[in-house]
């Protein structure tokens, strides 16, 4: 059974920095999709990044290019979200999300992930 687990959420001032990292059991890691998104109350999921686990390549949100970025950790089947220069509207609940691979370049909504972790929240005071 796939398992996702975040951690590393809380609190930050406008401008600052937060890493949330996903801890992934239970399958094939090293071919998987692995994806953040963020859900904001009353706002429906959005993307934000994604990380082939086979090639390293990444994809990434207009909204947080060259702010954010997702790298893994394959030893340690580990997905990573360095949030640099973090604003206000950056404030939501963080989800991993893991699909098999490979067309990661489409992964970018929802529907296209079959494993969700329990989420992370991130709060970005200004």
């Amino acid at each position: 059974q796939v398992r996702l687990v975040e951690s590393g959420g809380g609190s930050v001032q406008a401008g600052g920095s937060l890493r949330v990292s996903c801890a992934a059991s239970g399958y094939t890691y090293v071919r998987a999709c692995m994806g953040w998104f963020r859900q904001a109350p009353g706002k429906e999921r959005e993307w934000v990044a994604t990380i082939s686990t086979g090639t390293g390549i990444t994809y990434y949100a207009d909204s947080v290019k060259g702010r954010f970025t997702i790298s893994r950790d394959n030893a340690l089947n580990a997905v990573y979200l360095q949030m640099n220069n973090l604003e206000p509207e950056d404030t939501s609940m963080y989800y991993c999300a893991a699909t098999p691979g490979p067309a990661c370049w489409r992964a970018g909504s929802p529907g296209d992930y079959n494993s969700w972790g329990q989420g992370t929240q991130v709060t970005v005071s200004s």
